[in-house]
């Protein structure tokens, strides 16, 4: 079974740090592009940082500067280092993940998406 385990969350004061680690694990293939969003309450969710096979990323304005999304291929795994926190990062961060599964001696994309992890960023 396929699935993207989170973790790193947690309460932090204005201006602190956190990190988060997504791994994904299962019968993989091949991993393409992974990235990051999250979702304030009464908000949509939003594309926080994304980043391809290759290493190219892409970042939200309001994150640019203080945010770095990462990945280690050998370990499938993703990583969004975040700094100078503020309070409107508040927020449940997923990980997603563009996987390509084997199927029937075909290789298939599917989406996948974490279960979220809280984010708190409050004095």
């Amino acid at each position: 079974q396929v699935q993207l385990v989170e973790s790193g969350g947690g309460l932090v004061q204005p201006g602190g740090s956190l990190r988060l680690s997504c791994a994904a694990s299962g019968n993989i293939f091949s991993i393409y592009a992974m990235g990051w969003y999250r979702q304030a309450p009464g908000k949509q969710r939003e594309l926080v940082a994304a980043i391809t096979s290759g290493g190219s990323t892409n970042y939200v304005d309001s994150v640019k500067g203080r945010f770095t999304i990462s990945r280690d291929n050998a370990k499938n795994t993703v990583y969004l280092q975040m700094n100078i926190l503020k309070p409107e990062d508040t927020a449940v961060y997923y990980c997603n993940a563009d996987l390509g599964i084997r199927e029937s001696g075909e290789v298939r994309s599917y989406d996948y998406w974490g279960q979220g992890t809280q984010v708190t960023v409050s004095s």
